[in-house]
């Protein structure tokens, strides 16, 4: 079924590249009717395609993996006469050559960028230590005391109630509980490993600022808002020690 869909794909994308050329070797442009149902049907599904192809193509572009748009306009014209060059197995052969030179490349790509965002890192860790204010404990996080709170301090065991605002190091905000207006409930010891120390250190209504190095935040895994061995930047308020609902009634 995927080998099916794959094909497809392509040769939707080539239908799409087809109506391009056309359109383009033609001083008038046809107008476009998209009275009916089926009209607007048609017209949709061919810029589903073309959007696909578009983002598809760019891509490919950006990876190193160019493709010839003529040749690919030519496969299509020749399967629709029945006449393809290359036999079915031998296309699905190397579709899937393609897909693992994208995903070699894909791969090449975020290592790359792994090891850089690691080098930002420990250098921006390095330039923070030195800033006033700024204390490291034994791990290597790093934290600041934004407001100070006089409250107890949780035990990793404990449940707390934070409002946090989390960025990378370029500013850019992955999570934010002040965006959702709403403070966020969780075991201490459930979380990343910075923020399970770096709460222990802070007493009920106080605000710091974490600076977390990758290997205490999510190492080497890519979240997609949060790129691998990213070193992040938290403010956080704790705002409550949650008390089991038993300890709660009894008091």
């Amino acid at each position: 079924m995927k080998k099916t869909i794959k094909l497809s794909l392509v040769a939707a994308s080539v239908l799409a590249l087809t109506a391009c050329n056309q359109e383009a070797a033609k001083p008038e442009v046809k107008e476009v009717k998209l009275e009916t149902e089926a009209q607007q049907q048609s017209y949709g599904i061919g810029a589903s395609v073309g959007n696909f192809l578009n983002k598809d193509l760019a891509d490919k572009k950006e990876l190193g993996i160019a493709l010839d748009q003529e040749l690919m306009l030519r496969g299509f014209k020749d399967a629709l006469a029945g006449d393809a060059k290359i036999e079915e197995e031998k296309i699905r052969e190397v579709l899937t050559a393609l897909d693992e030179s994208v995903r070699a490349k894909q791969q090449e790509q975020a290592k790359a960028a792994a090891q850089e965002n690691l080098a930002e890192g420990e250098k921006y860790l390095a330039e923070n230590a030195k800033k006033e204010g700024v204390e490291v404990t034994e791990s290597g996080l790093q934290y600041e005391v934004l407001e100070q709170g006089d409250g107890e301090k949780p035990a990793e065991t404990d449940t707390v109630k934070v409002h946090y605002k989390g960025t990378l190091l370029d500013g850019t905000e992955f999570d934010s509980s002040y965006s959702r207006n709403e403070p966020t409930t969780f075991p201490l010891n459930r979380v990343i490993p910075g923020w399970t120390e770096g709460l222990q250190l802070m007493p009920v209504g106080a605000k710091y600022k974490f600076t977390i190095p990758s290997e205490l935040a999510y190492g080497e895994r890519d979240l997609g808002k949060i790129p691998a061995n990213s070193t992040l930047v938290f403010e956080v308020e704790l705002l409550e020690i949650v008390k089991p609902k038993e300890e709660a009634a009894a008091e």
